[in-house]
Protein backbone atom coordinates (compact mmCIF):
# COMPACT_ATOMS: atom_id res chain seq x y z
CA UNK A 1 0.00 0.00 0.00
CA UNK A 2 0.95 3.39 -0.84
CA UNK A 3 0.71 7.15 -0.16
CA UNK A 4 -0.63 7.42 -3.81
CA UNK A 5 -3.61 4.69 -2.42
CA UNK A 6 -5.12 6.59 0.23
CA UNK A 7 -7.71 8.95 0.66
CA UNK A 8 -7.39 12.27 2.44
CA UNK A 9 -8.64 11.52 5.43
CA UNK A 10 -6.25 8.17 5.29
CA UNK A 11 -3.49 10.68 4.41
CA UNK A 12 -4.01 12.49 7.57
CA UNK A 13 -3.81 9.53 9.69
CA UNK A 14 -0.67 7.71 7.58
CA UNK A 15 1.10 11.31 8.23
CA UNK A 16 0.09 11.66 11.87
CA UNK A 17 0.87 7.81 12.91
CA UNK A 18 4.80 8.35 12.69
CA UNK A 19 5.09 11.18 15.13
CA UNK A 20 2.05 9.85 17.65
CA UNK A 21 0.14 12.85 16.38
CA UNK A 22 -3.69 13.00 16.78
CA UNK A 23 -6.00 12.78 13.79
CA UNK A 24 -9.47 14.72 14.76
CA UNK A 25 -12.51 14.85 12.38
CA UNK A 26 -14.73 17.29 14.18
CA UNK A 27 -18.07 17.20 12.90
CA UNK A 28 -17.21 15.46 9.79
CA UNK A 29 -16.87 12.59 10.11
CA UNK A 30 -13.64 11.13 8.10
CA UNK A 31 -13.90 7.50 6.22
CA UNK A 32 -10.65 5.35 7.02
CA UNK A 33 -9.94 1.86 5.96
CA UNK A 34 -9.52 -0.55 8.89
CA UNK A 35 -7.35 -2.43 6.63
CA UNK A 36 -4.96 0.74 6.19
CA UNK A 37 -4.61 0.93 10.01
CA UNK A 38 -3.65 -2.82 10.17
CA UNK A 39 -0.55 -1.60 7.72
CA UNK A 40 0.07 1.01 10.07
CA UNK A 41 0.68 -0.83 12.67
CA UNK A 42 2.33 -3.82 11.41
CA UNK A 43 4.50 -2.33 8.64
CA UNK A 44 4.19 1.32 8.70
CA UNK A 45 8.06 2.92 8.94
CA UNK A 46 8.86 4.92 12.50
CA UNK A 47 10.35 8.69 12.63
CA UNK A 48 13.71 8.19 14.63
CA UNK A 49 12.94 10.47 17.61
CA UNK A 50 9.04 10.04 18.00
CA UNK A 51 6.73 7.48 19.41
CA UNK A 52 4.39 6.10 17.28
CA UNK A 53 1.01 6.04 17.76
CA UNK A 54 -2.63 5.72 15.87
CA UNK A 55 -4.63 8.29 17.98
CA UNK A 56 -7.76 8.85 15.58
CA UNK A 57 -11.09 11.18 16.56
CA UNK A 58 -14.71 10.91 15.06
CA UNK A 59 -13.83 8.38 11.94
CA UNK A 60 -15.93 6.04 10.52
CA UNK A 61 -13.87 2.73 10.01
CA UNK A 62 -14.85 0.29 6.99
CA UNK A 63 -13.94 -3.10 6.81
CA UNK A 64 -12.71 -5.42 9.45
CA UNK A 65 -9.28 -3.87 12.31
CA UNK A 66 -7.75 -7.79 11.69
CA UNK A 67 -5.11 -7.94 14.38
CA UNK A 68 -5.08 -11.21 15.13
CA UNK A 69 -1.99 -12.83 17.20
CA UNK A 70 -0.64 -9.13 16.01
CA UNK A 71 2.32 -7.82 17.81
CA UNK A 72 1.50 -4.25 18.03
CA UNK A 73 3.92 -1.90 20.00
CA UNK A 74 2.08 1.91 19.60
CA UNK A 75 -0.70 3.16 21.05
CA UNK A 76 -4.16 2.41 19.76
CA UNK A 77 -6.62 5.10 20.54
CA UNK A 78 -9.61 5.06 18.23
CA UNK A 79 -12.27 7.07 20.29
CA UNK A 80 -15.69 8.33 19.40
CA UNK A 81 -15.37 6.30 16.00
CA UNK A 82 -17.66 4.10 14.32
CA UNK A 83 -16.78 0.99 13.09
CA UNK A 84 -19.17 -1.10 10.36
CA UNK A 85 -17.73 -4.58 11.29
CA UNK A 86 -16.02 -6.27 14.52
CA UNK A 87 -12.66 -5.43 15.38
CA UNK A 88 -10.59 -8.59 16.01
CA UNK A 89 -8.05 -8.46 18.81
CA UNK A 90 -7.86 -12.14 19.37
CA UNK A 91 -4.47 -13.49 20.67
CA UNK A 92 -2.78 -9.66 20.14
CA UNK A 93 -0.09 -8.59 22.13
CA UNK A 94 -0.85 -4.96 22.33
CA UNK A 95 0.75 -1.85 24.78
CA UNK A 96 -2.69 0.37 25.35
CA UNK A 97 -6.01 0.11 23.76
CA UNK A 98 -8.57 2.90 23.70
CA UNK A 99 -11.88 2.72 22.03
CA UNK A 100 -13.78 5.53 24.29
CA UNK A 101 -17.33 6.64 22.88
CA UNK A 102 -16.86 4.46 19.91
CA UNK A 103 -19.94 2.15 18.28
CA UNK A 104 -19.08 -1.11 17.61
CA UNK A 105 -21.00 -3.82 16.12
CA UNK A 106 -18.80 -6.09 19.23
CA UNK A 107 -15.55 -7.11 20.01
CA UNK A 108 -13.53 -10.33 19.57
CA UNK A 109 -10.40 -10.02 21.91
CA UNK A 110 -9.73 -13.44 23.47
CA UNK A 111 -6.96 -14.33 24.84
CA UNK A 112 -5.17 -10.89 24.15
CA UNK A 113 -2.30 -9.67 26.00
CA UNK A 114 -2.27 -5.86 27.16
CA UNK A 115 0.93 -4.09 29.01
CA UNK A 116 -1.34 -0.97 29.81
CA UNK A 117 -4.64 -0.61 30.06
CA UNK A 118 -7.89 -1.01 28.08
CA UNK A 119 -10.49 1.68 27.86
CA UNK A 120 -13.78 1.03 26.44
CA UNK A 121 -15.43 3.77 28.47
CA UNK A 122 -19.12 4.82 26.86
CA UNK A 123 -18.96 2.49 23.96
CA UNK A 124 -21.65 1.35 22.90
CA UNK A 125 -21.82 -2.60 21.56
CA UNK A 126 -24.38 -3.70 19.32
CA UNK A 127 -22.78 -7.83 19.96
CA UNK A 128 -21.10 -9.67 22.03
CA UNK A 129 -18.04 -8.47 23.45
CA UNK A 130 -14.89 -11.54 23.95
CA UNK A 131 -12.69 -10.65 26.02
CA UNK A 132 -12.42 -14.73 27.57
CA UNK A 133 -8.56 -15.17 29.08
CA UNK A 134 -7.80 -11.47 28.29
CA UNK A 135 -4.46 -10.57 30.44
CA UNK A 136 -4.25 -6.71 30.93
CA UNK A 137 -1.82 -5.29 32.99
CA UNK A 138 -3.33 -2.15 34.03
CA UNK A 139 -7.09 -1.23 34.29
CA UNK A 140 -10.35 -2.43 32.76
CA UNK A 141 -12.40 0.72 32.14
CA UNK A 142 -15.74 -0.09 31.03
CA UNK A 143 -17.52 2.79 32.93
CA UNK A 144 -21.23 3.47 31.52
CA UNK A 145 -20.78 1.19 28.59
CA UNK A 146 -24.04 -0.80 27.14
CA UNK A 147 -23.77 -4.23 25.55
CA UNK A 148 -26.65 -5.60 23.47
CA UNK A 149 -26.23 -9.33 22.77
CA UNK A 150 -28.22 -11.27 20.71
CA UNK A 151 -31.12 -13.38 22.52
CA UNK A 152 -29.27 -16.78 24.20
CA UNK A 153 -25.73 -15.02 23.16
CA UNK A 154 -23.45 -13.61 26.68
CA UNK A 155 -22.93 -10.31 26.34
CA UNK A 156 -19.94 -9.87 28.24
CA UNK A 157 -16.69 -12.38 28.27
CA UNK A 158 -14.05 -12.10 30.88
CA UNK A 159 -13.59 -15.36 31.99
CA UNK A 160 -10.66 -16.60 33.00
CA UNK A 161 -9.52 -12.69 32.34
CA UNK A 162 -6.44 -11.89 34.51
CA UNK A 163 -6.36 -8.08 35.08
CA UNK A 164 -3.46 -6.86 36.82
CA UNK A 165 -5.10 -3.50 38.65
CA UNK A 166 -8.90 -2.73 38.39
CA UNK A 167 -12.20 -3.60 36.97
CA UNK A 168 -14.07 -0.22 36.52
CA UNK A 169 -17.16 -0.85 35.28
CA UNK A 170 -19.66 1.66 36.79
CA UNK A 171 -22.58 2.37 35.10
CA UNK A 172 -22.50 -0.92 33.01
CA UNK A 173 -25.14 -1.79 30.98
CA UNK A 174 -25.58 -5.26 29.66
CA UNK A 175 -28.61 -6.92 27.58
CA UNK A 176 -27.41 -11.27 27.82
CA UNK A 177 -25.62 -12.96 30.28
CA UNK A 178 -22.11 -11.63 31.79
CA UNK A 179 -19.32 -13.67 31.92
CA UNK A 180 -16.67 -13.27 34.92
CA UNK A 181 -16.44 -17.15 35.87
CA UNK A 182 -12.96 -17.51 36.86
CA UNK A 183 -11.58 -14.24 36.42
CA UNK A 184 -8.83 -12.77 38.70
CA UNK A 185 -8.59 -9.23 39.38
CA UNK A 186 -5.59 -7.98 41.31
CA UNK A 187 -6.86 -4.74 42.44
CA UNK A 188 -10.96 -3.77 43.11
CA UNK A 189 -14.42 -4.70 41.10
CA UNK A 190 -16.02 -1.98 40.90
CA UNK A 191 -20.09 -2.42 39.17
CA UNK A 192 -21.79 -0.10 41.35
CA UNK A 193 -25.05 1.52 39.43
CA UNK A 194 -24.73 -1.45 36.73
CA UNK A 195 -27.73 -2.66 34.96
CA UNK A 196 -27.53 -6.63 34.38
CA UNK A 197 -30.68 -8.05 32.13
CA UNK A 198 -31.12 -11.30 31.01
CA UNK A 199 -34.21 -11.67 28.69
CA UNK A 200 -36.06 -15.25 29.34
CA UNK A 201 -34.00 -15.43 32.82
CA UNK A 202 -31.54 -17.65 33.98
CA UNK A 203 -28.05 -16.20 35.05
CA UNK A 204 -27.86 -12.32 34.47
CA UNK A 205 -23.99 -12.17 36.14
CA UNK A 206 -21.92 -14.80 36.22
CA UNK A 207 -18.51 -15.06 38.48
CA UNK A 208 -18.14 -18.01 39.47
CA UNK A 209 -14.79 -18.71 41.30
CA UNK A 210 -13.92 -15.16 40.78
CA UNK A 211 -11.06 -14.24 42.63
CA UNK A 212 -10.84 -9.80 43.53
CA UNK A 213 -7.68 -9.29 46.15
CA UNK A 214 -9.52 -6.17 46.58
CA UNK A 215 -13.25 -4.88 46.99
CA UNK A 216 -16.24 -5.76 44.68
CA UNK A 217 -18.67 -3.07 44.77
CA UNK A 218 -22.11 -3.72 42.97
CA UNK A 219 -24.20 -0.99 44.39
CA UNK A 220 -27.11 0.66 43.64
CA UNK A 221 -27.05 -2.15 40.53
CA UNK A 222 -30.06 -3.71 39.04
CA UNK A 223 -29.50 -7.55 38.43
CA UNK A 224 -32.81 -9.00 37.04
CA UNK A 225 -31.82 -12.67 36.60
CA UNK A 226 -29.37 -14.58 38.71
CA UNK A 227 -26.18 -13.41 40.50
CA UNK A 228 -24.25 -16.54 40.46
CA UNK A 229 -20.83 -16.04 42.77
CA UNK A 230 -20.34 -19.79 43.52
CA UNK A 231 -16.73 -20.67 44.73
CA UNK A 232 -15.82 -17.06 44.69
CA UNK A 233 -12.66 -15.63 46.30
CA UNK A 234 -13.25 -12.10 47.40
CA UNK A 235 -10.58 -10.71 49.89
CA UNK A 236 -12.32 -7.60 50.70
CA UNK A 237 -15.90 -6.12 50.75
CA UNK A 238 -19.05 -7.60 47.96
CA UNK A 239 -20.78 -5.15 48.83
CA UNK A 240 -24.63 -5.34 47.42
CA UNK A 241 -26.31 -2.21 49.39
CA UNK A 242 -29.08 -0.34 47.47
CA UNK A 243 -28.58 -2.77 44.71
CA UNK A 244 -32.10 -4.98 43.54
CA UNK A 245 -31.85 -8.62 42.80
CA UNK A 246 -34.82 -10.27 40.99
CA UNK A 247 -35.11 -13.54 39.31
CA UNK A 248 -38.61 -14.89 40.42
CA UNK A 249 -39.17 -18.58 40.72
CA UNK A 250 -35.02 -19.24 40.71
CA UNK A 251 -31.85 -18.40 42.80
CA UNK A 252 -31.84 -14.90 43.11
CA UNK A 253 -28.43 -15.07 44.72
CA UNK A 254 -25.69 -17.94 44.84
CA UNK A 255 -22.81 -17.69 46.63
CA UNK A 256 -22.27 -21.08 47.78
CA UNK A 257 -18.87 -22.72 49.00
CA UNK A 258 -17.51 -18.47 48.66
CA UNK A 259 -14.45 -16.98 50.63
CA UNK A 260 -15.32 -13.24 51.68
CA UNK A 261 -14.42 -10.57 54.07
CA UNK A 262 -17.03 -8.66 54.38
CA UNK A 263 -21.02 -9.58 52.57
CA UNK A 264 -23.19 -6.51 52.95
CA UNK A 265 -27.02 -6.44 51.93
CA UNK A 266 -28.63 -3.30 52.86
CA UNK A 267 -30.76 -0.97 52.75
CA UNK A 268 -32.06 -2.77 49.27
CA UNK A 269 -35.61 -3.83 48.09
CA UNK A 270 -36.41 -7.69 49.43
CA UNK A 271 -34.34 -10.39 47.14
CA UNK A 272 -36.98 -11.81 44.72
CA UNK A 273 -36.05 -15.47 44.17
CA UNK A 274 -33.69 -18.14 46.60
CA UNK A 275 -30.70 -16.85 48.59
CA UNK A 276 -28.07 -19.62 48.54
CA UNK A 277 -25.23 -19.07 51.04
CA UNK A 278 -24.10 -22.50 51.91
CA UNK A 279 -20.92 -23.70 52.84
CA UNK A 280 -19.44 -19.88 52.35
CA UNK A 281 -17.12 -18.99 54.90
CA UNK A 282 -17.43 -14.89 55.72
CA UNK A 283 -15.66 -13.07 57.73
CA UNK A 284 -18.23 -9.74 58.81
CA UNK A 285 -21.79 -10.29 57.52
CA UNK A 286 -24.21 -7.40 56.84
CA UNK A 287 -27.68 -8.70 56.44
CA UNK A 288 -30.74 -6.76 57.34
CA UNK A 289 -33.46 -9.32 57.35
CA UNK A 290 -35.81 -7.02 55.68
CA UNK A 291 -33.26 -7.90 52.00
CA UNK A 292 -33.67 -11.87 52.52
CA UNK A 293 -36.38 -13.73 50.57
CA UNK A 294 -38.69 -15.86 51.58
CA UNK A 295 -36.53 -19.02 50.64
CA UNK A 296 -32.91 -18.82 51.68
CA UNK A 297 -30.40 -21.95 51.74
CA UNK A 298 -27.82 -21.58 54.54
CA UNK A 299 -26.54 -24.85 55.59
CA UNK A 300 -22.89 -24.70 56.71
CA UNK A 301 -22.71 -21.20 56.57
CA UNK A 302 -20.12 -19.92 58.80
CA UNK A 303 -19.27 -16.10 59.88
CA UNK A 304 -17.14 -14.37 62.67
CA UNK A 305 -19.23 -11.03 63.06
CA UNK A 306 -23.08 -10.35 62.73
CA UNK A 307 -23.67 -7.01 61.65
CA UNK A 308 -25.83 -5.05 62.14
CA UNK A 309 -26.78 -6.02 66.29
CA UNK A 310 -30.33 -7.05 66.50
CA UNK A 311 -32.52 -8.59 68.60
CA UNK A 312 -32.54 -12.32 68.36
CA UNK A 313 -36.46 -12.52 67.39
CA UNK A 314 -35.33 -10.28 64.06
CA UNK A 315 -32.94 -12.50 62.87
CA UNK A 316 -34.76 -16.05 63.54
CA UNK A 317 -37.70 -15.75 60.96
CA UNK A 318 -34.85 -15.74 57.98
CA UNK A 319 -33.91 -19.35 59.78
CA UNK A 320 -37.27 -20.31 59.57
CA UNK A 321 -37.17 -19.50 55.27
CA UNK A 322 -34.73 -22.68 54.99
CA UNK A 323 -35.80 -24.52 52.11
CA UNK A 324 -33.38 -27.39 53.54
CA UNK A 325 -35.61 -27.75 56.70
CA UNK A 326 -34.43 -27.93 60.32
CA UNK A 327 -30.15 -26.77 59.99
CA UNK A 328 -29.15 -26.79 63.61
CA UNK A 329 -25.74 -25.46 62.26
CA UNK A 330 -27.46 -22.30 61.42
CA UNK A 331 -28.68 -21.60 65.11
CA UNK A 332 -25.33 -22.65 66.11
CA UNK A 333 -24.03 -19.94 64.09
CA UNK A 334 -25.97 -17.58 65.31
CA UNK A 335 -26.08 -18.20 69.06
CA UNK A 336 -22.11 -18.25 68.36
CA UNK A 337 -22.64 -14.65 66.97
CA UNK A 338 -24.59 -13.36 69.63
CA UNK A 339 -22.27 -14.67 72.33
CA UNK A 340 -19.12 -13.12 70.84
CA UNK A 341 -20.61 -9.31 71.38
CA UNK A 342 -21.98 -10.41 74.61
CA UNK A 343 -25.46 -10.81 73.80
CA UNK A 344 -26.33 -14.70 76.43
CA UNK A 345 -30.20 -13.25 76.28
CA UNK A 346 -30.25 -13.38 72.66
CA UNK A 347 -28.21 -16.66 72.37
CA UNK A 348 -30.62 -18.21 74.98
CA UNK A 349 -33.82 -17.09 72.81
CA UNK A 350 -31.46 -18.68 69.89
CA UNK A 351 -31.26 -22.12 71.27
CA UNK A 352 -34.91 -22.26 72.65
CA UNK A 353 -36.21 -21.74 69.09
CA UNK A 354 -33.52 -24.54 67.70
CA UNK A 355 -35.31 -26.95 70.26
CA UNK A 356 -38.51 -25.40 69.24
CA UNK A 357 -37.68 -26.22 65.58
CA UNK A 358 -36.19 -29.07 66.08
CA UNK A 359 -39.48 -30.36 68.23
CA UNK A 360 -41.51 -30.58 64.87
CA UNK A 361 -39.42 -33.29 63.39
CA UNK A 362 -39.92 -35.74 66.03
CA UNK A 363 -42.18 -38.55 66.46
CA UNK A 364 -45.13 -38.23 68.29
CA UNK A 365 -44.01 -39.16 71.49
CA UNK A 366 -40.96 -37.23 71.11
CA UNK A 367 -42.54 -34.02 70.42
CA UNK A 368 -44.94 -34.49 73.56
CA UNK A 369 -41.79 -34.96 75.66
CA UNK A 370 -40.62 -31.59 74.02
CA UNK A 371 -43.38 -29.99 74.52
CA UNK A 372 -43.47 -30.76 78.34
CA UNK A 373 -39.85 -29.48 78.65
CA UNK A 374 -40.70 -26.59 76.87
CA UNK A 375 -43.62 -25.31 79.09
CA UNK A 376 -42.26 -26.15 82.33
CA UNK A 377 -37.96 -25.10 81.92
CA UNK A 378 -38.31 -23.66 78.46
CA UNK A 379 -35.75 -26.51 78.12
CA UNK A 380 -33.56 -25.37 80.16
CA UNK A 381 -33.23 -21.74 78.97
CA UNK A 382 -36.18 -20.55 81.24
CA UNK A 383 -35.14 -22.33 84.66
CA UNK A 384 -37.34 -19.91 86.99
CA UNK A 385 -40.15 -21.28 85.13
CA UNK A 386 -39.41 -24.17 87.63
CA UNK A 387 -39.33 -22.26 90.33
CA UNK A 388 -42.99 -20.81 88.95
CA UNK A 389 -44.22 -24.20 88.69
CA UNK A 390 -42.91 -25.75 91.79
CA UNK A 391 -43.99 -22.74 94.03
CA UNK A 392 -47.89 -23.00 92.23
CA UNK A 393 -47.89 -26.86 92.94
CA UNK A 394 -46.23 -27.01 96.71
CA UNK A 395 -48.86 -23.82 97.27
CA UNK A 396 -52.18 -26.33 95.34
CA UNK A 397 -50.57 -29.51 97.29
CA UNK A 398 -50.30 -28.06 100.71
CA UNK A 399 -54.14 -26.29 101.19
CA UNK A 400 -55.55 -29.44 99.80
CA UNK A 401 -53.81 -31.72 102.08
CA UNK A 402 -54.19 -29.16 104.82
CA UNK A 403 -58.06 -29.17 104.18
CA UNK A 404 -58.05 -33.36 104.43
CA UNK A 405 -54.73 -34.89 106.36
CA UNK A 406 -54.46 -38.10 104.54
CA UNK A 407 -54.58 -41.16 106.99
CA UNK A 408 -51.14 -42.45 108.85
CA UNK A 409 -50.52 -45.78 107.73
CA UNK A 410 -49.68 -47.34 110.94
CA UNK A 411 -51.91 -45.04 113.94
CA UNK A 412 -49.19 -43.96 116.85
CA UNK A 413 -45.72 -44.25 114.28
CA UNK A 414 -46.23 -41.80 112.23
CA UNK A 415 -44.79 -38.21 112.39
CA UNK A 416 -46.73 -35.18 112.94
CA UNK A 417 -48.43 -34.45 109.47
CA UNK A 418 -47.43 -31.52 107.84
CA UNK A 419 -49.15 -30.85 104.44
CA UNK A 420 -46.20 -28.27 103.14
CA UNK A 421 -43.77 -31.04 103.96
CA UNK A 422 -45.89 -34.08 102.67
CA UNK A 423 -46.31 -32.14 99.34
CA UNK A 424 -42.53 -31.69 99.06
CA UNK A 425 -42.17 -35.15 99.37
CA UNK A 426 -44.57 -35.94 96.92
CA UNK A 427 -42.77 -33.57 94.22
CA UNK A 428 -38.62 -34.18 94.91
CA UNK A 429 -37.97 -37.42 94.19
CA UNK A 430 -34.55 -36.98 95.75
CA UNK A 431 -35.67 -35.56 98.88
CA UNK A 432 -37.62 -37.75 101.58
CA UNK A 433 -38.80 -35.71 105.07
CA UNK A 434 -40.53 -38.88 106.15
CA UNK A 435 -44.44 -38.16 105.24
CA UNK A 436 -44.78 -39.95 101.86
CA UNK A 437 -44.04 -43.26 103.24
CA UNK A 438 -46.08 -42.86 106.70
CA UNK A 439 -49.44 -41.31 105.20
CA UNK A 440 -51.64 -42.92 102.38
CA UNK A 441 -54.13 -40.15 101.12
CA UNK A 442 -57.68 -41.71 99.28
CA UNK A 443 -59.62 -40.74 96.45
CA UNK A 444 -59.29 -37.34 95.11
CA UNK A 445 -56.18 -36.77 97.35
CA UNK A 446 -54.87 -39.76 96.09
CA UNK A 447 -55.01 -38.61 92.69
CA UNK A 448 -53.82 -35.43 93.75
CA UNK A 449 -50.51 -37.30 95.30
CA UNK A 450 -49.68 -38.93 91.44
CA UNK A 451 -50.38 -35.59 89.56
CA UNK A 452 -47.60 -34.45 91.62
CA UNK A 453 -45.59 -37.16 91.43
CA UNK A 454 -45.68 -37.30 87.64
CA UNK A 455 -45.29 -33.49 87.59
CA UNK A 456 -42.03 -33.55 90.20
CA UNK A 457 -40.35 -36.46 87.87
CA UNK A 458 -41.08 -34.33 84.91
CA UNK A 459 -39.88 -31.17 86.32
CA UNK A 460 -36.48 -32.93 88.02
CA UNK A 461 -35.67 -34.38 84.79
CA UNK A 462 -36.02 -31.01 82.97
CA UNK A 463 -33.74 -28.70 85.33
CA UNK A 464 -31.32 -31.62 85.06
CA UNK A 465 -31.36 -31.54 81.27
CA UNK A 466 -31.25 -27.96 80.89
CA UNK A 467 -28.41 -27.61 83.33
CA UNK A 468 -26.39 -30.35 81.56
CA UNK A 469 -27.23 -28.80 78.25
CA UNK A 470 -25.62 -25.44 79.74
CA UNK A 471 -22.87 -26.54 81.36
CA UNK A 472 -21.51 -28.59 77.95
CA UNK A 473 -22.40 -25.38 75.75
CA UNK A 474 -19.56 -23.56 78.48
Amino acid sequence: MTINDLSPAERRVWEAFPRGASVDFGAEPGTVRASVLRTLLLTAPRQEGEVAALKIRGARLTGALDLKYATVDSVIRLSDCHFEETPDFSGAQLSYLNLTKSVLPGLRSARVRVDGGVRLTDCRFRGPVRLTGAQISGTLFMERTEVTAPDGEPALRLNQAEIGEELCAPGLRARGEVWLAGAKVAGSLNLNQAHFERPGGGIALSAETLTAEADVEIRRAHVQGRLEMRGARIAGRLDLSYTRIANPGGTALRASSCVIGELWLRNSPRMEGVLNLRRSQIEVLLVEPDVVPDQVRLNNLTYTSLLSHLPAPDRLPVLARDTDGFIPHSYEQLTAAYRRIGDDDAARLVQLAKQRRRRATLPWFGRLWGYAQDATVGYGFRPLRAAVWLLSLLAIGSVAYELDHPAPLKAGEAPKFNAVFYTLDLLLPIIDFGQERTYAPEGWAQWLSYVLVITGWILATTVVTGVTRTVSRQ
